[in-house]
């Protein structure tokens, strides 16, 4: 079974923990309890192909951003999450794309009937993404390996 390292990043208070416990549990949370930091796995199919979602639903808030380092080492690919009555939300992805400063940047806009396909979708992307890079590193031997991942 492949695992996949998601992190769900985004401002404080724009629904980072509701999407990821609605994914995992199916029911929305619409009371706001601040995290700090929560790792949650499942086991899904996706196209077929039996995964393992190792999702870390990460704080939004300031005081929490010298955690930051260890799961932008670590996630192969970001959910980066806004809330569309917030602007400054919004400018927020800039900054973590900045700081997550990796291969690919895809942003996806989805309801709540769609938060399983947000996370699929970033799982699928991971699948390219590992496919090319194999590709590659059997096409150029001896190069250096660098560890990538993808945001949305």
């Amino acid at each position: 079974m492949t695992e996949y390292k998601l992190v769900v990043v985004g401002a404080g208070g724009v629904g980072k923990s509701a999407l990821t416990i609605q994914l995992i549990q199916n029911h929305f949370v619409d009371e706001y309890d601040p995290t700090i930091e929560d790792s949650y796995r499942k086991q899904v199919v996706i196209d077929g192909e039996t995964c393992l979602l190792d999702i870390l639903d990460t704080a939004g808030q300031e005081e929490y951003s010298a955690m930051r380092d260890q799961y932008m080492r670590t996630g192969e690919g970001f959910l980066c999450v806004f809330a569309i009555n917030n602007t400054k939300s919004f400018e927020d992805i800039h900054h973590y794309r900045c700081i997550v400063n990796k291969a690919v940047f895809k942003e996806l806009c989805f309801t709540m009937q769609r938060v399983e396909d947000a996370f699929y979708t970033l799982v699928r992307e991971i699948r390219q993404y590992r496919v090319k890079k194999i590709s590659k590193e059997e096409k150029t031997p001896g190069c250096m390996k660098i560890k990538k991942c993808l945001v949305m």
